[in-house]
């Protein structure tokens, strides 16, 4: 601590008061001096400061009107503020600024360099103990700010009360606050450049937040849990590799059910761990995948434009009981997806944007940095600090809260520069193209960290477009995502089944084309939330034709996508065909299945799903070739398909036959690979799901009856607007 004969200087006392010193410590605090010490305090708010040694109480000195103290000691010595209000009030406090610094060099090196993968560990708001005082460590990384504070309940919100320490070489700024815990509520004021005080940020690694629409942080430590799903993490690789039957309820936790006794409130995370894992364990998913849970101040954007990447959203509760929400699941045996943003962020005052002052997590060029369609702010992949913000929160997910994989959002607008941009509206990449080279370096060095530190997560992308590799390791040039969304499915067979049967036969093709590409990724067929928003209507209200007709056809539908090559999403609803559109303000419909024709269809999603993980041929090779066969994929005029699929046991085989007109036809001949009784083992037009009970008896016997290329056959009655399934027996 440099000598010094005065109290304080006269520019670093006028710094102080006004809040524009960018190194309070260096001045506030205990200092080495002349004869001694001498300790300053800023303290705007009191009548009288004093010090308290081990002789007794010293009173400080007043050195500036705004509420600047100081005092001389005769030796340097532990001491604590005793700090008196205007209203008479009286506090015994200690002083933030006798207090070291709490990161450490290598924490400080790791974070400059952009390498330190678990950031969440050291930023934000942490509780520590220091020299035996209980506080909280605040660090916040704003390199171009001339002053950042600490403001919150505790302080008045005045940003001259707890200035913070720069750390130059990271342009991370940290002060332990003693007497601070668990439950405060706090922001921090940043002064960018020229001395323009910023609007209060929310703190970018903030662990927890105000109910919305506030906007403040909330001090959160989360404890050591003793968590109660080591089974499934031990088998979590298992479950989550492509051999693995993968079938997905898409949820928005807002509107899955609702309360309406109680003001029609969401379910919390706890109601939701016994309701949701109940309901989604009886109808046969693996897996969930919610919507972003992360922090969003705008309920309608679902979660897709987050402030706080770190913060479970606290419309539903807090940290811990989401945990428990994952915990509950995994117990029932189902895997717990989230969508994640990494794509974007929106440009509320108190978030991520301009946030020191400077375009630092964003790109300056609005031609790079800006989304027009969403009017948000494209994260600067360049920049290894952000990269490391980005890799660090992945990881907090997986190891916080036990998730087991990840859905990236919006891949396509991360790795096109010219993503919905006119000509003149963005910038090319060095070599003159249109990709985002800095985006699909961070892509792919995202999923090397998520599988290199944790081998049993996945992760999926939604990628829309026909870029090469999204779901092939790094190592082989891919991007190296576990899955990809498969639009172009959905997108055809929605078409498909929307048209009336006399008009399918000119659109055959919507059903086979996939076929040409099914293998080049690791696919999942969504029918996910997008498909039911923005006039789109529900699935089921896409369906043609009378009442009886349209659950018809979307129960063949349902049966064809569960027997198609290709990990299953379905959108919560959408299992008892929801009728109407999705809000998100509301609640599904469950009133439906007081129907049977709606209860008919929730059983055959159930039964689709029990049958999926049940039989190797319909799972186990859904990403390869070997697992599918058309058997006649050319019957347009019927509007009748067939095809196989097998397991890694090449004599485990499924034959499906899919009839899509509203008639029943008898003595249907469809070739198959051996001799032996084919098992009727689903129909989707059984009376126990609603439909006409047109079958087979149970099953039919092969006649050795070369047909469609194939030495033996079946005949059957293809009951109207169905999707059979039938299992080979030895």
């Amino acid at each position: 601590m440099p000598g010094t004969d005065r109290l304080v200087s006269f520019g670093d006392a006028e710094a102080l008061a006004h809040g524009r010193h960018g190194d309070p410590f260096a001045v506030l605090g205990p200092h080495r001096a002349k004869g001694g010490a001498i300790i300053r305090a800023i303290q705007p708010q009191a009548r009288r400061v004093s010090v308290l040694v081990a002789a007794g109480e010293v009173d400080m000195k007043r050195v500036h009107d705004d509420g600047l103290f100081a005092v001389r000691l005769a030796k340097a010595e532990p001491y604590r503020l005793v700090v008196e209000h205007h209203d008479g009030q009286v506090f015994e406090i200690d002083d933030p600024y006798r207090f070291p610094p709490l990161l450490g060099d290598l924490d400080v090196h790791l974070l400059a360099e952009g390498t330190h993968l678990r950031t969440f560990e050291k930023l934000g708001a942490h509780l520590r103990r220091v020299d035996g005082i209980d506080g909280v460590h605040f660090a916040v990384w704003a390199p171009n700010a001339e002053r950042v504070s600490v403001v919150g309940d505790f302080n008045g919100w005045d940003g001259r009360r707890h200035p913070m320490r720069r750390r130059h070489d990271a342009g991370v700024w940290e002060i332990f606050i003693p007497g601070l815990g668990h439950g405060a509520v706090y922001k921090f004021e940043i002064m960018g450049r020229g001395g323009i005080v910023l609007p209060l940020k929310a703190d970018p690694y903030g662990h927890f937040a105000e109910v919305p629409p506030k906007t403040a942080s909330v001090v959160w430590e989360m404890a050591d849990r003793d968590w109660r799903d080591a089974e499934w993490m031990a088998g979590q690789k298992g479950r989550n590799d492509r051999h693995s039957p993968i079938s997905i309820y898409e949820v928005h936790l807002g509107s899955w059910r609702r309360v309406p006794e109680d003001g029609n409130r969401p379910l919390s995370y706890l109601e939701l761990a016994d309701q949701l894992a109940a309901h989604v364990a009886e109808m046969g998913f693996t897996h969930v995948e919610f919507l972003p849970v992360h922090e969003h101040p705008f309920g309608g954007s679902w979660g897709y434009q987050p402030v706080g990447l770190f913060a479970p959203t606290s419309r539903y509760g807090t940290p811990e009981e989401f945990r428990t929400l994952v915990e509950r699941l995994h117990q029932h045996g189902i895997g717990v997806i989230v969508d994640w943003v990494a794509g974007h962020f929106p440009s509320d005052p108190h978030g991520l944007s301009w946030f020191d002052g400077t375009h630092l997590y964003e790109h300056e060029d609005p031609r790079l940095g800006i989304h027009r369609d969403w009017n948000t702010l494209i994260y600067n992949y360049g920049r290894n600090e952000v990269m490391n913000y980005l890799y660090a929160n992945a990881l907090y997910w997986l190891e916080q809260f036990h998730v087991d994989g990840l859905r990236v959002d919006a891949v396509a607008s991360m790795l096109y520069l010219d993503y919905s941009r006119n000509h003149g509206e963005w910038l090319p990449n060095r070599h003159g193209g249109n990709e985002n080279l800095e985006a699909i370096d961070f892509l792919r060095r995202m999923n090397q960290v998520v599988y290199g530190e944790h081998p049993g997560a996945m992760t999926i992308a939604e990628e829309s477009t026909a870029w090469p590799m999204v779901s092939r390791p790094v190592h082989l040039g891919g991007l190296g995502f576990g899955f990809k969304w498969n639009m172009g499915w959905m997108h055809d067979t929605l078409h498909y089944f929307s048209k009336d049967p006399i008009h399918r036969r000119y659109h055959h093709d919507d059903l086979t084309f996939a076929q040409l590409y099914a293998y080049q990724e690791n696919f999942v067929l969504p029918l996910s939330h997008d498909e039911v928003v923005h006039g789109k209507g529900s699935i089921f209200g896409r369906m043609p034709g009378d009442s009886w007709q349209r659950f018809a056809n979307l129960r063949a539908y349902y049966g064809f996508m569960w027997t198609q090559p290709g990990k299953k999403l379905l959108f919560m609803g959408q299992e008892f065909a929801q009728e109407r559109e999705w809000n998100e303000d509301a609640s599904l419909d469950w009133h439906l299945l007081n129907d049977a024709r709606h209860e008919g269809v929730r059983r055959l999603v159930r039964d689709l799903n029990r049958l999926y993980r049940a039989e190797p041929a319909l799972h186990q090779l859904d990403n390869d070739p070997n697992g599918f066969a058309w058997i006649d994929c050319n019957d347009r005029d019927n509007s009748v398909l067939s095809w196989l699929r097998r397991g890694l046991d090449p004599e485990d085989v499924m034959v499906m036959v899919g009839h899509y007109t509203p008639m029943v036809r008898d003595g249907y001949r469809v070739g198959v690979p051996g001799q032996g009784f084919y098992r009727e083992a689903l129909n989707t037009d059984s009376e126990w799901y609603g439909g006409s009970n047109v079958h087979n008896g149970g099953g039919v016997w092969a006649e050795e009856v070369a047909w469609h290329g194939l030495p033996w056959s079946i005949m059957l009655r293809l009951p109207p607007l169905a999707t059979c399934v039938f299992k080979r027996e030895r």
